[in-house]
C-alpha cells in the first residue's frame, strides 16, 4: 500500500511541476512508434525530474562546464540541467517527434532557465561530433551494445585530446561493464531511484562515474 501511495504521489508531483511549467515530458514510447527502432536501442521514458539534483551540487557547475544528455528525448534532463549554472547545455536526439516536442518545452521555459546557452540536436548520436569540452554526460539507458560502446569510445577520445574529468550520470545502467573496461571509470555514487526493483537487475540505480 505504501509502495502504492509513493508511486502515485511522484506521478501527480510529476504531472503538477508539468502544468505548472507548461511543458510536456512524461510518457513512455516504443521506439517503432517513432520509426527509429533498431538494434541496440530502447525505449523513450524520462528519467526522474530529481535525478541531477540528487547527483549534482551547484557549487561545483561552473560557466565552463558542458552537460550533454544522449537520447535527450522531449528534453526533461535538458531544462533540468539548464537550471544549473552550466555554460552550455545540448540535447542530442534521433527521433523527428521528440526533439520538436523538446524544441517546444524550451522554449516555453527558457525565460525560467538559468543556462541561456540551450542546443537541441536532431541527429544519430553515431554521426555527432562530441565536443571536447563537454564535461558531464546524461544517459537513460538511450542504447545498448555496439553503439554504446562507440560513444564511450569517442567520449574517452575527447579525454585524450583535452585531459579533464568527465563525469557520467547513467540511469538504469545496463553498460556499465562497458563504461568501466575503459580502464579510465570509477563509481563515485550509487542512487536507488526505485523502491522496488530486482536484485542485481541495473533498473532502478542510477550510477555516477567519473573518467580521467
Amino acid at each position: 500500500m505504501k509502495t502504492t501511495y509513493a508511486r502515485l504521489r511522484r506521478t501527480l508531483g510529476q504531472l503538477a511541476y508539468e502544468k505548472r511549467y507548461g511543458v510536456r515530458t512524461a510518457e513512455l514510447i516504443e521506439l517503432d512508434k517513432l520509426g527509429i527502432d533498431g538494434e541496440g536501442r530502447g525505449y523513450y521514458v524520462a528519467a526522474s525530474w530529481r535525478t541531477l539534483r540528487r547527483t549534482l551540487s551547484r557549487k561545483e557547475i561552473t560557466g565552463r562546464d558542458v552537460f550533454i544528455d544522449f537520447g535527450s528525448g522531449m528534453g526533461r534532463m535538458v531544462l533540468e540541467a539548464a537550471r544549473f549554472p552550466f555554460g552550455r547545455v545540448i540535447g542530442v536526439e534521433l527521433s523527428d517527434e521528440l526533439h520538436k516536442i523538446a524544441q517546444d518545452n524550451v522554449q516555453r521555459t527558457r525565460q525560467r532557465l538559468r543556462c541561456r546557452d540551450i542546443e537541441l540536436v536532431r541527429t544519430d548520436v553515431l554521426e555527432y561530433e562530441i565536443p571536447d569540452d563537454v564535461s558531464v554526460v546524461f544517459f537513460n539507458n538511450p542504447f545498448q551494445g555496439p553503439v554504446f560502446t562507440t560513444v564511450i569510445e569517442r567520449l574517452v577520445a575527447t579525454l585524450d585530446r583535452n585531459p579533464r574529468e568527465l563525469k557520467i550520470i547513467y540511469y538504469n545502467p545496463v553498460e556499465e561493464q562497458t563504461i568501466l573496461a575503459t580502464g579510465r571509470a570509477a563509481i563515485t555514487r550509487r542512487l536507488v531511484h526505485a523502491r522496488r526493483r530486482t536484485a542485481g537487475s541495473p533498473f532502478g540505480l542510477t550510477k555516477v562515474f567519473l573518467l580521467r
